[in-house]
């Protein structure tokens, strides 16, 4: 008797949480979609995002290492907790962040078929919406990227003497992500928490662009058979922001050094200042090197091909799971699924 009203409760909780999932909106499925593609793939590639900026912003003791000496030495200062500093605002950015980025790209997506039919169904129509969508969500989650950078970039037990061109003093130490607010925010207001946001969109906006062109592309080839295959769309996914990734990395560079630059002392600000994007780029060039441009690009392709991977291989899954339907089925904003 007892375990026949147990099941009666469990097979009535499951169609309770069945329906209660059926009254969502698209929309908010695909929020929900994104935020955990971005927080699994961001936390599976933190240790390789640590080393990566580390070699960006040329910290003192780093600026020579390889991938596993680096990651070797952060063992050694700072133990586990050294390779996953900065996760916790990152994974606070990266899941507002990739929930707005999914989310308005399928969004953009659906108004360019329905206002622009001009444009065509074709993989442009993602190169637009994809792009759109990297500047809304950057816009909306940047003051996260500049806390996560902040707190990666300080490397305990590290010493920092000063030098004229790119090797900074000694670092202010923050305790967390509100530490970072409250301090940034003291030095120059709201504009300083927006710091580096030029190349920030500069390089976004063709990178997250190209990303959904490539692999809604790539994915479009691959035989109605395999559409489904996780292996495939790995593949795909990889490929994707690999490409991506080269032709936009050197944006990247400018936007670190721009949001770290504030911690040299007065005497060396004046020798290397970063104004602007492209006065940065060839700041960088002149003063350190074009090499320097691509400084940890090696790493990030260690680093991009699981997490982009993985991204749009737990995006798809994701909607499948929530009961999204086909694109060509979905609605606007406004729409509900069970339309």
């Amino acid at each position: 008797m007892g375990s026949s009203q147990e099941s009666t409760f469990s097979s009535a909780s499951t169609a309770a949480q069945v329906n209660a999932l059926g009254l969502l909106p698209v929309y908010a499925k695909e929020l929900i979609a994104g935020g955990a593609a971005g927080a699994f793939a961001k936390t599976a590639v933190a240790p390789l995002e640590r080393v990566k900026i580390l070699l960006q912003t040329r910290t003192r003791g780093f600026q020579s290492l390889g991938i596993l000496q680096s990651l070797r030495k952060l063992w050694q200062y700072e133990g586990v907790r050294g390779f996953y500093k900065g996760n916790g605002a990152s994974v606070l950015r990266i899941v507002p962040y990739a929930a707005l980025h999914y989310m308005t790209y399928e969004q953009y997506r659906c108004w360019i078929l329905n206002n622009a039919p001009s444009v065509g169904t074709g993989p442009v129509v993602d190169l637009l919406a994809g792009s759109a969508a990297g500047g809304t969500a950057v816009l909306c989650t940047y003051p996260l990227d500049l806390a996560r950078t902040k707190l990666a970039y300080q490397v305990s037990n590290v010493a920092q003497p000063v030098n004229s061109l790119g090797n900074f003093g000694r670092q202010p130490v923050y305790n967390g992500v509100k530490d970072v607010f409250k301090t940034v925010y003291k030095e120059g207001g709201v504009r300083s928490l927006y710091r580096g946001i030029g190349p920030t969109l500069i390089g976004i906006l063709p990178y997250a662009g190209l990303k959904f062109y490539i692999y809604e592309d790539l994915k479009s080839r691959v035989p109605e058979d395999y559409k489904r295959s996780v292996i495939l769309k790995l593949s795909c996914g990889a490929l994707a922001g690999l490409f991506g990734q080269t032709l936009t990395y050197p944006l990247d560079v400018v936007r670190r050094q721009m949001q770290v630059q504030n911690k040299q002392p007065q005497n060396a600000n004046d020798a290397f200042r970063i104004r602007g994007t492209f006065q940065g780029l060839f700041l960088i060039i002149r003063c350190q090197g074009w090499r320097q441009l691509f400084a940890g690009l090696s790493l990030n392709y260690v680093k991009v091909v699981p997490s982009v991977a993985i991204g749009f291989t737990t995006y798809d899954m994701m909607k499948n799971l929530l009961g999204v339907p086909p694109r060509e089925k979905a609605h606007p904003l406004t729409g509900n699924s069970n339309k």
